[in-house]
């Protein structure tokens, strides 16, 4: 059986031929699993219900009935939502709650013939970007043991960097698809705010947070946002606008035309951001340049301000998403807890993280009365400004381009004890994030020491089609 496929095309293409069954993909994967646990990318692996699941969509595919997703292999991040599964958002507060219903997108994944084969680690409620904020440990990266995977949805992009399912959904709040995708060398796709429904994700920042799948081809990426993407009753933020067949598009993109392109030019002028990843910028837009597009430097005054103010933001969402979590309704309820007032306080000090309770604390003070207007109103006035220019910048150009992280990968525990650098490592991803708009991360080459390196392209809202077309062929420069 081959190690990697490179596309779900090419999976339904030996399922086609008989040359591999849905079953023994799935017996494939799991095998692939137990020999890299060491990784620590599942919290879980569904290794019955994945063989069950893989023998009925076999008997499907014999009988021609099968659904568009039928060979895929696919992991979910441990705060999505499954039926009769375990989901944890990594927390120990959520430890052995299980599931009373599944989340819109895992029913469209169902729905379509797609395998779960269980819940991957990330960051304790998606907090962090590294991997290293799970209470079942850290992840460790395929490439490079001692290194980061990125996240917070780090298990998921390992589970694909290193063979151990197809490809993996993720959720990205601030760069939580896309930087773990950088640091792994695979695709990351944000889609825009709304394009997918966020029914049945644990909810960290409710303004920002969106589902975007990991994968190792635009082409899967482009299939599982037109499966996921659309109207949902139990989610009045989703987007009414109708999902184009992206899938089919992608297909039939042969050549991009000359485009317009943006590049922040701070990406290639901070000492902040490394020789190598400012090299495969250069290169690219080289080559870019040399194949007839328009691509010019701009300048983001707003930049220094594009992290203090998603984190004031997603601090103050996160304060009042967790509250919920109180030692009483469910999950994890302090054992030395003796009447109410202790069982708020035992339970959410015990349950929750360090880097969680930071977040905590620090979103109510910024919501806090004496506060609030200083941080909190203050912080939705730059992000409007933030929104209008990186709008204003997508009228003029087709795309924006930077890169997706400042650095490669890092090594586990480096920075973990420093949460202002860890929160820079966002600098380039939350500005799609504030406006709201479609970015995908791309492989763009790997580094000296053999990390992987990522570029980021942005667009315009629900103008996935083009980010996904252009992609495809950014690729193959």
């Amino acid at each position: 059986m081959t190690k990697f496929y490179s596309s779900l095309d090419e999976i339904k293409e030996e399922l086609k031929r008989g040359k591999v069954t849905v079953e023994g993909l799935v017996k494939h994967y799991l095998e692939r699993i137990k020999t890299y646990a060491h990784l620590n990318a599942f919290n879980e692996v569904f290794e019955q219900g994945a063989l069950s699941r893989a023998k009925e969509v076999d008997a499907r595919i014999r009988s021609g009935n099968a659904g568009k997703l039928a060979g895929l292999v696919v992991a979910i991040k441990d705060n999505i939502c499954y039926k009769g599964h375990k989901v944890s958002a990594s927390s120990k507060i959520l430890d052995g709650f299980t599931s009373i219903y599944s989340s819109t997108i895992v029913e469209r994944l169902l729905a379509e013939d797609a395998v779960i084969i269980g819940r991957c680690n990330c960051d304790e409620f998606a907090m962090g970007a590294s991997n290293e904020n799970s209470y079942y440990g850290a992840v460790k990266n395929y490439a490079d043991h001692t290194r980061v995977p990125g996240g917070s949805s780090g298990g998921s992009a390992v589970a694909v960097q290193a063979g151990l399912c197809h490809a993996a959904i993720g959720t990205d709040t601030g760069g939580s698809v896309r930087q773990p995708a950088s640091f792994c060398g695979t695709v990351g796709l944000k889609p825009t705010y709304g394009r997918i429904s966020r029914h049945g994700i644990i909810a960290y920042a409710s303004s920002f947070d969106q589902v975007g799948p990991i994968t190792h081809s635009v082409e899967d990426a482009a299939l599982l946002l037109e499966v996921m993407a659309g109207t949902d009753e139990f989610d009045s933020t989703v987007s009414q606008k109708p999902v184009p067949k992206y899938s089919a598009g992608v297909s039939k993109s042969i050549s991009s035309g000359p485009k317009r392109i943006a590049y922040l030019q701070e990406s290639l002028s901070s000492p902040g951001v490394d020789d190598e990843v400012k090299g495969v910028m250069i290169g690219y837009i080289d080559k870019l340049r040399a194949d007839g597009h328009t691509v010019k430097p701009v300048a983001f005054e707003y930049l220094d301000y594009i992290v203090p103010t998603y984190y004031v933001l997603a601090m103050a969402e996160a304060s009042s998403n967790l509250a919920r979590y109180d030692g009483v309704h469910y999950g994890y309820r302090s054992p030395a807890a003796t009447d109410l007032a202790s069982t708020y306080k035992r339970s959410r000090s015990e349950g929750f993280g360090k880097e969680v309770k930071r977040r905590i604390m620090l979103g109510t003070f910024v919501l806090s009365a004496g506060y609030y207007d200083a941080y909190y109103a203050k912080a939705q006035k730059v992000r409007r400004l933030i929104k209008e220019k990186t709008d204003n910048l997508l009228e003029e150009f087709d795309f924006i381009l930077t890169p997706t992280a400042p650095e490669p990968a890092f090594p586990i525990g480096r920075k973990e004890k420093d949460p202002v650098v860890m929160y820079l490592y966002d600098i380039f991803t939350v500005q799609a994030s504030l406006a709201g708009v479609p970015a995908i991360s791309l492989p763009a080459g790997v580094s000296e020491k053999g990390l992987p390196l990522g570029l980021q392209l942005l667009t315009k809202r629900f103008a996935e089609q083009d980010l996904l077309n252009f992609s495809k062929y950014f690729l193959k420069l």
